[in-house]
């Protein structure tokens, strides 16, 4: 185990144990909501490093896959916890503020980190040309009974049950598309050599029993704290005026993707272009395909709050314009600083629209 490992293991440990103390004690409205944020992004973190440093025991795509989906774990929970608080409109935003945040802001930044070190970056097109593919055409999936009902065609009187295909068509899509992640030599969440947070290239293994302790103990952590982060975001939207889709598309999106957001910007520094691409875009494909789908097929179960794929027109918008966008910048294998900044001005854009509903 890494100085760096062992940073990280302690932070988290130290802001789950502030999360607690604030829920418990009371911090008044808004230090409960920050805490317990940050919280969620170092766990977050370490369920990434964890799964990273299993190394070459899985393979760089199995523990690409593995990586990202336990990588949404904070994710899965916070949703679960705001569809029985009935915050609907909040689950809906960080899902798609999820996405929005990897394929904007988070590929804006490694494009402009990347570009402005090493010039323009290249990387390998049809493994980015895939992803993004996936990504439209499940966004696309995502964007029909929204549609349906935002027209007043008669499918619209159906949404719960045209909602509930859709997600199982997008599982089934998933399903077919993990043999190829798992036969990839890199796949998203993963680089064939694990990286440090300096950025410095890092032991390839934990032993497996400290890797599975590790991950026991950080995914009953994070379902602690998604609901202690559920119980303080109605007090703290009041107290800063913030709105619920604002806090879901920006707040909870960039804590659930702290691995991304770190790693796949270190990458980029790196000129490692390869595995920036695939950290950054793996994650938004599996909530797209995965975690979304899932929720609606679970939230009847959960005793709150029913959860559809009718979105509200403003997320559909930027939901397609942002994985078109994402598409065009990729498909030529290379990247420039100047793409970066437009990806990033997109989503302070989209962002400031949210801020007041």
């Amino acid at each position: 185990m890494t100085p760096g490992d062992v940073r990280l293991l302690a932070a988290t440990a130290l802001f789950s144990a502030a999360g607690a103390a604030v829920h418990y004690v009371g911090a008044g409205k808004v230090v409960p909501f920050v805490v317990t944020a940050v919280a969620l992004g170092a766990l977050a973190a370490v369920v990434g490093r964890s799964v990273d440093r299993l190394g070459d025991r899985l393979g760089p795509g199995t523990t690409g896959v593995v990586q990202s989906a336990l990588g949404n774990l904070p994710e899965l929970f916070v949703g679960v916890f705001a569809l029985r608080a009935g915050l609907v409109g909040v689950v809906q935003a960080a899902l798609v503020g999820s996405v929005l945040a990897n394929v904007l802001l988070v590929l804006g930044l490694a494009f402009v980190v990347g570009g402005v070190r090493h010039g323009t970056q290249h990387f390998v097109g049809e493994d980015a040309r895939n992803m993004a593919l996936l990504l439209v055409l499940s966004v696309a999936v995502l964007m029909i009974p929204g549609v349906s009902v935002h027209l007043g065609v008669a499918v619209a009187a159906h949404e719960q049950a045209l909602s509930d295909v859709a997600a199982v068509v997008l599982l089934a899509l998933f399903g077919l598309a993990i043999p190829a992640s798992l036969s990839a030599g890199v796949t998203g969440g993963v680089a064939a050599t694990p990286v440090d947070p300096a950025g410095d290239p890092a032991p390839a293994t934990w032993p497996l029993s400290l890797v599975v302790a590790v991950l026991l103990v950080s995914s009953v952590a994070a379902a602690f704290v998604s609901d202690w982060f559920v119980a303080a975001l109605a007090p703290a939207l009041g107290a800063l005026h913030m709105s619920q889709a604002f806090a879901g598309l920006v707040v909870v999106a960039i804590a659930g993707n702290a691995v991304e957001n770190v790693v796949g910007i270190q990458l980029a520094a790196r000129d490692r272009a390869d595995y920036a691409l695939s950290v950054i875009l793996q994650s938004p494909v599996q909530i797209a395909l995965a975690l979304f789908p899932a929720l609606v097929l679970l939230s009847p179960l959960l005793g709150g709050a029913h959860l559809t794929l009718v979105l509200p027109p403003l997320l559909l918008v930027v939901s397609a314009v942002s994985a078109v966008v994402a598409a065009l910048v990729v498909f030529d294998g290379q990247s420039t600083w100047l793409e970066g900044a437009c990806l990033i001005g997109l989503y302070t854009v989209i962002a400031t629209a949210f801020w007041w509903g």
